[in-house]
């Protein structure tokens, strides 16, 4: 198969960027850390192969049919070197890149609908869809495949050209992922660029990108905004969440709290739309404590590669210490780890997964996203608190209910200020939805329909009608 320097990912230069395996603290390998100045011809040449892959609908669904095939085919050696890399279960990673392929083939079958509008003037008239022109996809580390992808595959289908840039935590998945693709797409249509900053912010604020398309923190996507405004470029932003759970007087703890459990902790929490917050009825809210907290002292915890692993450690060390500081700072004003509460000895990024109570619901811990392996359960004795403590962070990402009537949780989840609500479960995902945030959790829609008109801009054609010619 292609080795990650074989295909068209950029960057051939002295400069490396070492690549750390978050089970180890140990740089394993290396990415080129390509300076901002080459991504002129970068851009040049993704607007040069705009032109061609813009002009043949029907071959660019053949093309990311192949695209999904291909990723398929790769599978072993992408799954291997995402876990060496991000540090999740392999098991997950394989989860990923079947996420991956799935999107290339949902886009590939998709296409823009003409549509005629009839009003009452003698003119026929037309609303056609044409692509932007080159996209900027700027990726972070936590699902640095399965995020790509819902990024560059409905920007391809929709006819325009990608660079995409990962994470510099993790670029070597990704580049491999460009190596596999360029093995069934044209030259320049996707290139994958690597490095550390500025290069993404001079991505964003390239003259010659039409779109930026960014996952990531609120500030730095407030930066992406900024810079893409100088050239008038679309942004599609996606900035996280603190989403909030809410259980009913009513809910069956024991038979919930698997579901809840992994809600929080997949990916060693490092999810976008995890449960980040609990809110528990007074009365058994003790019981939600423990039922959370056996499970966190038990799941096994190691290297993702360990077949028995099922949380694996932190990404990288600056993430680490954040969620430790938030524990630190939780404990420090009168919280109590019910399980966990410290970084883990021995090597590695590795964090106990940790269920905290008795935490002031004005701590860091609660109303920021903390991004790891922390749980705050909080109680509530009225319905109406609890909903207003779920809402009462700037996010609005995800947010869901649970109890034993489906209709009362749906009921209170129509009251929940976020862009995706579910009812006794979380995190779940169609392809075929949309996916948005509201406050400071997003700017625009991906997902579906949705995402794939994001990438296109309506062209108006008028013509007489034929009586009148």
């Amino acid at each position: 198969m292609p080795t990650p320097e074989a295909a068209r990912v950029t960057g051939h230069r002295t400069a490396r960027l070492p690549v750390v395996d978050p089970a180890t603290g140990e740089a394993f390998d290396e990415a080129p850390d390509q300076s901002p100045d080459e991504l002129d011809e970068t851009v040049a040449r993704a607007r040069r192969a705009w032109h061609g892959w813009r002009a043949d609908p029907a071959a660019r669904t053949a093309a990311l049919r192949s695209a999904a095939d291909a990723v398929e085919t790769a599978g072993d050696d992408l799954a291997r070197l995402l876990t060496r890399e991000q540090g999740k279960p392999l098991a997950e990673s394989y989860a990923e890149i079947a996420r991956t392929a799935a999107r290339l083939r949902h886009f590939a079958d998709l296409a823009p609908r003409t549509r005629r509008i009839d009003d009452g003037r003698p003119v026929h008239s037309e609303v056609r869809w044409r692509p932007v022109g080159p996209v900027a996809a700027i990726v972070p580390w936590n699902f640095p495949l399965q995020l790509a992808a819902a990024k560059f595959a409905p920007a391809l289908a929709a006819g325009n050209t990608v660079v995409l840039k990962p994470s510099p935590h993790t670029p070597l998945a990704t580049r491999l992922l460009g190596s596999v693709l360029a093995t069934v797409l044209p030259e320049d249509v996707l290139t994958v660029v690597t490095g550390r900053e500025p290069l993404g912010a001079r991505l964003a604020a390239h003259p010659g990108i039409r779109h930026v398309t960014f996952t990531g923190s609120v500030p730095t996507g407030r930066a992406v905004a900024g810079a893409a405004a100088a050239s008038l470029a679309r942004v599609t932003l996606e900035l996280g969440g603190n989403d909030a759970a809410v259980l009913l007087d009513d809910v069956d703890v024991d038979r919930i709290a698997d579901r809840l459990f992994w809600a929080a902790f997949r990916n060693c929490g490092q999810v976008c739309m995890a449960v980040k917050r609990v809110y528990a009825p007074a009365r058994l809210h003790a019981e939600v404590v423990e039922a959370l907290a056996q499970r966190a002292k038990t799941v096994a915890v190691g290297p993702g590669l360990d077949p028995d692993t099922r949380i694996g450690p932190v990404n990288n060390a600056p993430q680490l210490a954040r969620v430790e500081q938030l524990t630190r700072q939780a404990l420090a004003a009168g919280a109590r780890a019910a399980a966990g509460g410290r970084r883990l000895d021995g090597a590695g990024h590795f964090f106990a997964p940790t269920i905290l109570t008795d935490v002031p619901p004005d701590s860091p811990v609660v109303t920021e996203e903390q991004f790891g392996p922390v749980l705050p359960v909080l109680p509530y004795r009225h319905l109406d608190e609890a909903v207003d403590a779920a809402n009462g962070t700037g996010f609005g990402l995800g947010g869901s209910v649970w109890g034993t009537d489906p209709d009362r949780a749906a009921a209170v989840a129509d009251r929940l200020e976020c862009g995706t609500a579910w009812i006794n479960h979380h995190a779940e995902l169609s392809l075929a939805q949309p996916f948005a945030g509201v406050k400071d959790s997003g700017v625009g829609v991906a997902g579906g329909p949705w995402g794939l008109y994001g990438n296109l801009r309506p062209f108006v054609v008028h013509r007489p009608r034929e009586e009148d010619e």
